[in-house]
């Protein structure tokens, strides 16, 4: 055999096995498009479908300052010791707070299913920061269930745009719920729901739900509405009622007045909580009223103003001026009043005689980047 003969078989052998090889060889399979993410315009702007569902899904929340000084009454200041002497003196009072809000939607067979959550992170003066879960509901069609405000507050709407709203206060705010919401055309609403409250005092203790239904009547003028509860511990039932009005584009006003049975005020020597036993009427007496509205100068500028009293004598009033810089960016100025008696650390509660209360004043500058 010569040397060609050898080159030439070993030539041969070397192709059938790359033959060989390349016919077992794995296929890599071409890449598959990307599914990029797409608008969802059914529920409002901002949504988006979730890849490869039919959910929409919106994230959201806001960053806020807030710096207060003042009288500690007003809710606007605070009360600290001095480092060096351990004197007590007036002090700012701030907070930082980042919020997280997420959205969903999606239609079906039984109607639109929504869900809302919302977590709070906050600074306080000094820390540490604290992280509260405030809100957290599912709904399908008109039936809520989880943890939202009280429809008590929510459906008949809160005291106004000012920042401390609740100086007189008209309702006590996060609870688990299962609610309903209907709409009956013509402009009438309603909500029916089951409460369990919060709070040492306020939460059920049995397996009797608070009780809370509202009615409202929207037209482009304004808003009626009224909302009825029953406090199922103490057997107390308290209600508001609610006037809108839409008297131009710039200036909108409200009048809102609350009632209820139980005329407990808060007693040093008994420890009756703040305006009552009962979860719904935290205001001294059996009534309060609470009246005030926005004016808005332009587009960017508005003012919004807050005055409240109740039975036992109790007085407030909060003003504002809001304005948005850029779209998103808004600073608030705000300056509160109130009359009331308050506890040696400022704490305000209503159990006072004329001689017994006092007026404070304070302010607060609120930063806020909403997205």
């Amino acid at each position: 055999m010569n040397i060609n003969s050898l080159l030439l078989g070993s030539a041969a052998a070397l192709i059938a096995v790359s033959g060989a090889r390349a016919a077992d060889a794995v296929t890599v399979a071409e890449p598959e498009p990307a599914e990029y993410v797409k608008i969802c315009d059914v529920y409002g702007a901002g949504y988006f479908y979730i890849p490869s569902t039919e959910t929409c899904l919106r994230i959201g929340g806001y960053v806020r300052y807030d710096a207060g000084l003042g009288d500690v009454g007003s809710l606007d200041g605070r009360k600290t010791t001095d480092v060096r002497d351990g004197d007590v003196q007036n002090t700012w009072k701030k907070n930082a707070r980042f919020t997280l809000k997420t959205w969903t939607g999606q239609e079906t067979e039984l109607g639109t299913l929504k869900t809302y959550t919302e977590t709070r992170f906050n600074f306080p003066n000094g820390g540490p920061t604290a992280t509260t879960l405030n809100f957290a509901w599912i709904q399908l069609g008109g039936l809520r269930v989880g943890m939202d405000d009280s429809v008590y507050d929510s459906f008949i709407g809160y005291a106004g745009s000012v920042l401390q709203d609740t100086i007189i206060p008209y309702g006590i705010k996060n609870t688990n719920l299962i609610s309903y919401y209907f709409d009956a055309g013509n402009g009438f609403s309603g909500v029916a729901s089951l409460e369990e409250g919060s709070g040492t005092t306020g939460t059920i203790d049995s397996y009797v739900p608070h009780l809370v239904g509202g009615v409202k009547y929207k037209q482009d003028w304004g808003a009626i509405t009224g909302v009825v509860a029953y406090d199922s511990n103490y057997e107390e039932v308290a209600g508001k009622v609610r006037l809108d009005v839409n008297v131009t584009k710039e200036l909108s006003l409200f009048v809102m007045g609350g009632y209820g049975t139980d005329k407990h005020l808060l007693d040093p020597t008994n420890a009756v909580p703040a305006g009552g036993r009962g979860f719904y009427k935290p205001w001294g007496g059996h009534w309060a009223v609470w009246g005030g509205g926005t004016y808005k100068f332009n587009a960017k500028t508005a003012f919004n103003l807050q005055a409240s009293t109740d039975q036992d004598k109790n007085y407030a009033l909060a003003a504002n001026i809001a304005y948005t810089i850029v779209p998103g960016y808004t600073i608030t100025t705000e300056i509160d009043y109130d009359h009331f008696g308050h506890f040696d650390d400022g704490t305000p509660f209503g159990n006072f005689t004329k001689a017994d209360k006092k007026n404070s004043v304070g302010g607060i500058v609120r930063f806020q980047r909403s997205f």
